[in-house]
């Protein structure tokens, strides 16, 4: 059995709009970076083998939490929202020819204009899954982040979320097999000032 940590990126100026990032390569905003360097991963985890998504957001949050250069997985890029990248979500959700829908009512094959479906999303994150051979923390963005949890949980994107995404805290993933088992409670990142 193979335990994966997920972690989000910390904040950037399009989270803290509203905006749409997808794949869009956003940095990390001042306030973002001052906070989570004062986090480090918990001692169980600061050996793990360290991944995150290449886009620079989830690159440099997994740097500031572990001190340490992490691998980068391209299969770990978030979900491509296509057209609607750089939009505001509730601009988009306001407007009743959008197609736009929340999360509870996706399926496995909705996409956004010229975007991915968790299905497409899924079936690139799996092989990588699959592939790891240690316990590995990755940094990574809500929708990937989604996708594995879903997984998990036996969760189609039907109804509401059995899980709830923070940030700054590890959600725990066992990996045995093709079999995943989420661990109920999320792990929360130490303060380096109590460590």
């Amino acid at each position: 059995m193979i335990r994966l940590a997920l972690l989000r990126h910390g904040h950037t100026a399009w989270n803290r709009a509203g905006r749409i990032q997808g794949r869009s390569d956003i940095p990390l905003d001042d306030q973002a970076r001052a906070e989570l360097g004062g986090y480090a991963l918990p001692s169980e985890w600061s050996q793990a083998q360290l991944w995150s998504s290449p886009l620079m957001r989830a690159a440099e949050t997994a740097e500031l939490v572990a001190s340490r250069r992490p691998l980068t997985a391209p299969e770990l890029t978030e979900m491509n929202w296509g057209e609607w990248e750089g939009l505001h979500g509730l601009d988009l959700k306001a407007d009743p020819d959008s197609g736009f829908r929340d999360i509870e009512n996706w399926g496995w094959h909705y996409h956004p204009p010229g975007g991915e479906t968790p299905a497409e999303v899924w079936a690139r994150i799996e092989p990588w899954l699959h592939s790891l051979t240690q316990d590995a923390v990755a940094v990574c963005h809500i929708g990937i982040m989604r996708m594995i949890l879903a997984r998990a949980y036996g969760w189609d994107f039907n109804g509401p979320a059995p899980f709830r995404i923070k940030r700054n805290r590890l959600f725990v993933v066992e990996v045995n097999g093709r079999a995943l088992t989420p661990l109920p409670e999320p792990v929360r990142l130490i303060r380096k000032d109590a460590a």
